[in-house]
């Protein structure tokens, strides 16, 4: 198998952007991804593009998403003609599977240079918001919801309580809520630890200039905002937004042939893992557990040699779980962990450090690959005030969709500096 190197990687800001098309955030993207390598590669050395989007349908657009988002490039010259494009869609985790694709191109022998493309526009001016939450019923089970619904029933029933769901709000979170209180009732995970993660992800993106929101909480702040289902504020919860994220990646005889400056810059994917849900019960691990353990495997390192972290926080408890699940603290102690300020900067490692989903926000398709935007800066060195002191070796891990208990894709990625 071949070593897989990634020489550019752009995310755009993310946020509301009614004025910007799928073309515009797919040109910035690819523009912006080849800038970031400099000097020895432009985009018509591009010889295989992945392109993740999961809900252009709404906008008209089926099928052959990434070939109509792509040609205005291919036009221009931009990119190469007759270029293959493949399309992705794997809901929240459609980013890291572009990225898959692209390496997997690359590690096969086929292709030297690949790059991997999220783009996504969620917000629509007009829509209410049930229109909105209708959108994220693509990543549900709706061949037979009534799986959903009956894990659910049986998990909260088992304590004595109603699986809450709604139409105020998305399947997505009232099963977060519901692993959230199950956590707390079986290890005693607070709501204050709740806070304690967004509180730390508000405050990391006020430097993050790609963040949607980028304004500081308290604790105390966290817990008086706007209720959305128990035990979750809106703070806790990652918002509506748009943009888009790329990454270009080499093989490593191509790296040879580039700039030292290029060269210097590099970073080594070292592992990366993809594993889909089950129906399991709720004292098992997740798919994240067992997409870390193949990942750590294939890298040949434990979790202690990570030095920062970029985990799927769509809420505040989902850092907490998957703090757990990657092992970086023991299964019920993820609560006590965050609290503790072991995964703020300056901890034993660092989570989020982008502001994670909750700040920076989660247009599905590019929040992957804007997460590896993120680790990859972490590891070179770029990332100014949030910057972790001597990273690296960073981890990415990345879920989408409902299966139950647990998400329907996990990958996992482990990146290192050449």
């Amino acid at each position: 198998m071949r070593d897989v190197y990634i020489v550019g990687s752009y995310a755009t800001p993310f946020g509301k952007k009614p004025r910007e098309t799928f073309r515009d955030l797919t040109r910035e993207v690819v523009l912006g991804a080849v800038e970031d390598v400099g000097a020895g590669l432009t985009g018509t050395d591009i010889e295989s593009i992945w392109f993740g989007n999961v809900l252009m349908n709404f906008w008209g657009q089926h099928s052959t998403r990434g070939q109509f988002a792509c040609i205005p490039l291919i036009q221009d010259g931009t990119l190469p003609r007759r270029v293959p494009i493949t399309n992705v869609e794997g809901a929240c985790a459609t980013g890291s599977m572009a990225f898959q694709g692209a390496l997997r191109d690359i590690r096969s022998g086929e292709y030297d240079v690949s790059i991997a493309i999220g783009v996504e526009k969620i917000y629509r001016e007009k829509a209410t918001a049930h229109e909105t939450f209708e959108m994220f019923r693509v990543a549900e089970n709706v061949l037979d919801p009534q799986e959903t619904l009956d894990e659910y029933d049986a998990i909260m029933g088992a304590m004595g309580r109603t699986f809450e769901r709604g139409p105020d709000r998305t399947m997505f979170m009232d099963t977060y809520a519901a692993q959230a209180i199950y956590h707390m009732e079986t290890f005693g995970t607070t709501q204050r630890q709740l806070a304690a993660v967004a509180a730390k992800n508000h405050s990391a993106a006020v430097d993050n200039p790609r963040a949607q929101y980028r304004f500081p909480m308290t604790v105390d702040e966290v817990l008086a905002d706007r209720f959305v289902t128990h035990p979750f504020t809106r703070s806790m919860c990652a918002p509506i937004g748009d943009g888009a994220a790329a990454t270009v990646l080499v093989s490593a005889d191509r790296l040879a042939s580039l700039p030292p400056a290029v060269r210097a810059r590099a970073v080594r994917v070292a592992a990366s893992t993809l594993t889909s849900g089950i129906y399991r019960s709720p004292d098992e691990p997740s798919l994240s557990h067992v997409a870390a353990r193949r990942a750590y495997e294939q890298a040949g390192i434990a979790p202690a040699a990570i030095d920062v972290a970029e985990v799927h926080d769509a809420t505040a408890f989902s850092e907490i779980y998957q703090a757990e699940m990657m092992g970086f603290c023991p299964i019920g102690e993820g609560g006590a962990f965050a609290e503790a300020g072991e995964s703020a900067i300056g901890g034993s490692i660092p989570i989020n450090t982008s502001g994670g989903l909750i700040s920076k926000g989660h247009p599905i398709a590019a929040s992957g690959l804007s997460m590896i935007a993120e680790v990859v800066e972490q590891v070179r060195g770029e990332s100014g005030p949030r910057q972790v002191v001597g990273a690296r070796t960073g981890l990415i891990e990345n879920g989408g969709g409902i299966m139950g208990l647990e998400e329907a894709a996990c990958a996992v990625t482990i990146l290192e500096r050449a």
